[in-house]
């Protein structure tokens, strides 16, 4: 069967009808197939891709990695067919509030600085944009829009991925000439390291040692609730922050921060992902035209 012959769309609706029913037998009279039809088309689907999607089983079925990651994607593409759709037979164009909930580094460093393209794109639309670093309910927040670090946790939203950023310990200037630049590990904790309030997937700093990778845990004299003022502290000479890189190349560059222990940076990324609510009907065009504008704009 040729590429062109596929129906993509039509598989991947009968996998989320799969997974969001919880079995073949209930996807199978949901979508007016056989079970043995849909199993069959789960099957063909692996077959395609090269990877298990599901783990069977006689008492309940189980997604793999592979399989929640296509599951995600799958309904992302269904949401934006079922838009495209919608925006093609109505003529809707972009118009009125978006609600973005962002952190303050990701909305000061590349949200801000793409604004006026963006409006400047969409006339009619406004933007109530608010600044946290700690994870928001968006029902609650009333936001439209949520952009964070780190994998998706709540499976009621879907992620559209920005990108990925490394990570950099950084000090200034004038924190190094009073406390000397640290240039092991063992010597890096004994230096004053900023942390946040909050918890976090990782609860200290990874670095390679001896060629391995160990987590240097924070035990700071100061502790902030965001990013972007963990940046000013290190700018003030408080102490050591590890940052995302976006948020201190500039500083960088312009001798404000200078980068401490790079040969023992592991290499990490951070990802950042755009959530927002997708599974009650077709995204409002301006939020969708949002999402498609983040996706193609945004660059670490």
């Amino acid at each position: 069967m040729s590429r062109q012959d596929i129906n993509r769309s039509g598989e991947m609706e009968v996998f989320v009808s799969v997974v969001e029913r919880g079995g073949f037998s209930a996807a199978a009279t949901a979508r007016r197939m056989t079970p043995s039809a849909v199993s069959k088309l789960v099957a063909r689907l692996e077959t395609r891709l090269g990877a298990r999607l599901v783990n069977r089983s006689t008492r309940r079925l189980q997604l793999t990695p592979e399989g929640c990651a296509f599951y995600e994607r799958s309904i992302a593409i269904l949401a934006d067919i079922t838009e495209a759709e919608h925006q093609a037979s109505t003529g809707e164009q972009a118009s009125g509030r978006i609600r973005i909930n962002t952190s303050g580094s990701f909305g000061n460093h590349l949200l801000a600085p793409l604004v006026p393209a963006f409006m400047a794109l969409h006339p009619a639309v406004t933007l109530d944009i608010s600044h946290t670093d700690r994870i928001v309910d968006l029902m609650e927040e009333r936001a439209d829009v949520a952009i964070r670090a780190g994998p998706l946790k709540n499976s009621s939203l879907i992620a559209r991925k920005l990108g990925a950023t490394g990570k950099i310990i950084v000090a200034s200037p004038d924190y190094l000439s009073r406390h000397g630049k640290p240039r092991t590990t063992a010597v890096l904790r004994r230096h004053c390291r900023i942390g946040f309030s909050y918890a976090r997937a990782i609860e200290g700093w990874p670095l390679r040692e001896d060629g391995q990778t160990v987590t240097i845990p924070i035990t700071p004299g100061v502790q902030v609730g965001d990013g972007e003022a963990m940046r000013h502290l290190a700018l003030s000479g408080a102490g050591l922050a590890r940052l995302a890189d976006f948020t201190v190349r500039a500083d960088i560059d312009a001798g404000r921060l200078v980068p401490v222990l790079e040969e023992a940076n592991p290499g990490d990324l951070e990802e950042f992902y755009a959530l927002y609510m997708g599974k009650g009907g077709p995204l409002p065009a301006r939020v969708r035209a949002l999402l498609d504008f983040l996706v193609s704009h945004v660059h670490f």
